[in-house]
């Protein structure tokens, strides 16, 4: 079975941190391009970062940059997203998906990407 499965999320407070973790089953997530997308109540689903498959460059969303980083551990088939200095406004379910070699871009669209995990909370609150 194909599938990706996030982890990590939880509370936090402002100024704190979290890591996310994106392992996969079924498959290799080193082909693939790898990106994470969070969606907070009542707005439209927006991209976090992503690492290409080719030469494993990194993009992030103007919002996140300098607080978020984006990583890969092949030997565990896993993507992480290193959060710090979160913001309230992080708050939301994040995602992560896996998409063809050309998916991951400056833009950190959704465009390409065609395997979802289930996603997993993070709220940030005092």
């Amino acid at each position: 079975q194909l599938q990706l499965v996030e982890s990590g999320g939880g509370l936090v407070q402002p100024g704190g941190s979290l890591r996310l973790s994106c392992a996969a089953s079924g498959f290799t997530l080193t082909y693939f391009a790898i990106g994470w997308f969070r969606q907070a109540p009542g707005k439209e689903r927006e991209g976090v970062s992503c690492i290409s498959s080719i030469n494993g460059r990194t993009f992030y969303a103007d919002s996140v940059k300098g607080r978020f980083t984006i990583s890969r551990d092949n030997a565990k088939n896993t993507v992480f997203l290193q959060m710090n200095s979160l913001k309230p406004e992080d708050t939301a379910v994040y995602y992560c998906a896996a998409g063809d070699v050309y998916a991951c871009s400056p833009s950190v669209s959704s465009s390409g990407y065609n395997r979802w995990g289930q996603g997993t909370q993070v709220t940030v609150s005092s």
